[in-house]
């Protein structure tokens, strides 16, 4: 679904990001963790088209996306829930949902994929007549994560959605993230609540200062020594 090779990110003079190189399959949940400052951000970003990489490489399903523009990434499948959630603060929760279905793909299957969200958010058919910026911090997440499937994606990006969770909300989160996985949706995640995320997903990555240093299945690394004492605080 999603490969990267070497590829090289900087801010101006500051280079970010060194050589990285991961892959996602097609129906798996991907975890990219790290401390804070160690470029997981700026990979997404840089995957969705929002910076440009120095060099290296970014394929999605075979096709080099990497010299495109966001919109057109779009178009190959791809939708970012960025962090902080970023919604239109002022607009109902339903045209924040009808905002992420401009693409092509998402305005030809809007009412069914509509229909799908309200099903998986029953609170949000509830309150899609509330401006967002008036919802709970828990409810806005949902919309963040509800108007990037309305794009119709084959691979979902989350970036940091426990963000100034409660932890029953964080767990919500959670639980949805893998129904979308059990839904066809291919997941990447960048999280900093490390033992949650490799509880639940198929493969992760370590990500330290801009290197990735440790690849494996979610559970093997929880077991690991270096991941146990710089993440787990064990």
């Amino acid at each position: 679904m999603l490969k990267l090779d070497k590829v090289n990110v900087a801010y101006g003079d500051v280079q970010v990001l060194w050589d990285v190189s991961f892959e996602v399959k097609e129906k798996e949940f991907v975890v990219l963790v790290g401390a804070n400052g160690a470029g997981k951000s700026t990979a997404l970003k840089t995957i969705c088209g929002l910076l440009t990489p120095l060099s290296g490489t970014i394929e999605v399903k075979g096709q080099r996306v990497d010299r495109i523009p966001p919109y057109k990434i779009v178009g190959h499948g791809i939708a970012l829930i960025p962090e902080a959630r970023r919604l239109f603060c002022e607009m109902t929760v339903k045209e924040n949902l009808e905002m992420g279905s401009l693409n092509p793909a998402g305005k030809a299957k809007r009412k069914d994929t509509m229909a799908w969200i309200f099903e998986l958010f029953p609170v949000l058919k509830e309150r899609q007549r509330q401006l967002a910026g008036t919802l709970s911090g828990g409810e806005q997440q949902m919309v963040a994560v509800a108007r990037g499937l309305m794009s119709r994606p084959r691979l979902l990006m989350f970036d940091e959605p426990s963000l100034g969770l409660a932890p029953l909300l964080v767990q919500e989160i959670f639980r949805i993230a893998q129904r979308i996985k059990e839904e066809g949706v291919t997941i990447l995640m960048v999280e900093q609540n490390v033992m949650h995320t490799l509880t639940i997903c198929d493969r992760a990555y370590v990500l330290e200062n801009g290197r990735i240093t440790m690849e494996g299945r979610g559970c093997d690394l929880l077991k690991d020594k270096h991941v146990k004492e710089a993440y787990l605080g064990i």
